[in-house]
């Protein structure tokens, strides 16, 4: 079965073709930062414009790359949330339309299953069960994963995502957009130490996140009168040393709670290499593995859309039988089931 997978979640237009016997055919990417740099954030209504007008147009090369017609696709998976309204409309109308022309299956996919499922499209995947560390700019999440669709939530940030808390003191750093990765750059210049930052909920005894107070906690700095622009790659690297301990720290204890050993790390945050570092020397120690996607899809893709769909095609789900436009911008992964077939 080859399966054409469409995500629009947020500000990256992406398409891939995963073929459930001979694996990922082809995929493409826009990313619209240079469109949003200029806000300092995602504007919406420019994110869903965007969407509409390269979408069509990477669907066309994604299908060339493969070497593929329209009709040699068997099915349709799109991203039908959480993320924003509008991009969220665009991908799912542009592949239920494509499906209804083909006459073919299609499926919403939500976003999180497909970034938590990305690191089996490696050379060397994980096998179940394994516990989740989803780290993205929306979303801090540790689930224990048993199969496709068997998910529990083990703990959750109560406030911002560790990339939220990233892109925010960024701002506060007076770094660009997207601030992520600019601060991660930035700390490496740095060390950690000169300031001493809090490791929010890092005692906590739950599996539960909290960033917003160390976004606080930088801004108070920042705000003092003795604050130094060049002091900045300090603070930065500081900040990322807490997020670091406190994601590393609630990992390991979500893998002692369940009795497991290999944890899986995904969402943009899960590229950060000072995270990748920390986590696999401490899961080294304890005889663990980390898992982590190819590093082309640890941000939003459709390469993971179109797997997670295949994997749920494979397994005999089917979409409604009458073509809807349905998108959840809130949709919490814990609702997922496993892959059923249709009623007979």
């Amino acid at each position: 079965m080859k399966v054409l997978g469409i995500e629009t979640s947020c500000d990256e237009t992406g398409v891939a073709i995963y073929d459930t016997g001979a694996g990922l055919l082809a995929h493409k990417l826009h990313s619209q930062i240079d469109l949003h740099a200029v806000y300092g954030g995602v504007v919406p209504e420019l994110a869903s414009r965007d969407h509409i007008r390269h979408l069509p147009v990477l669907v066309k090369q994604t299908l060339a790359e493969a070497g593929m017609d329209v009709d040699q696709i068997d099915a349709v998976a799109y991203t039908a949330g959480p993320g924003l309204a509008g991009a969220l409309l665009v991908g799912a109308s542009v592949a239920e339309s494509f499906a209804l022309a083909r006459g073919i299956p299609v499926l919403p996919v939500h976003h999180l299953e497909g970034h938590l499922l990305s690191p089996l499209l490696a050379a060397d995947p994980p096998a179940f069960p394994f516990v989740a560390l989803l780290v993205s700019g929306g979303h801090t999440q540790l689930m224990r994963v048993r199969g496709v669709g068997d998910y529990a939530l083990l703990g959750e940030s109560v406030d911002d995502a560790a990339g939220e808390a990233f892109d925010k003191t960024a701002k506060l750093l007076g770094l660009g957009y997207p601030g992520g990765p600019q601060l991660a750059k930035l700390a490496e210049q740095g060390r950690p130490g000169r300031f001493r930052l809090p490791r929010p909920m890092l005692h906590s005894g739950d599996l539960d996140f909290s960033f917003s107070g160390l976004k606080t906690a930088v801004l108070n700095v920042v705000s003092a009168p003795d604050w130094q622009s060049g002091q900045a790659a300090d603070l930065a690297a500081e900040f990322q040393q807490a997020v670091v301990e406190v994601l590393c720290a609630k990992a390991l204890a979500a893998l002692k709670k369940v009795g497991l050993k290999t944890l899986v790390v995904a969402g943009g945050v899960g590229a950060n290499r000072c995270l990748r570092e920390t986590l696999d020397a401490a899961l080294a120690r304890r005889g663990g593995r980390v898992h982590y996607p190819e590093p082309a899809l640890c941000t939003d893709n459709g390469a993971m859309i179109a797997f997670a769909g295949a994997l749920r095609f494979a397994a005999g789900e089917r979409g409604a039988q009458i073509a809807t436009v349905s998108i959840r911008p809130r949709w919490p992964l814990a609702e997922l089931r496993p892959p059923r077939p249709p009623a007979a």
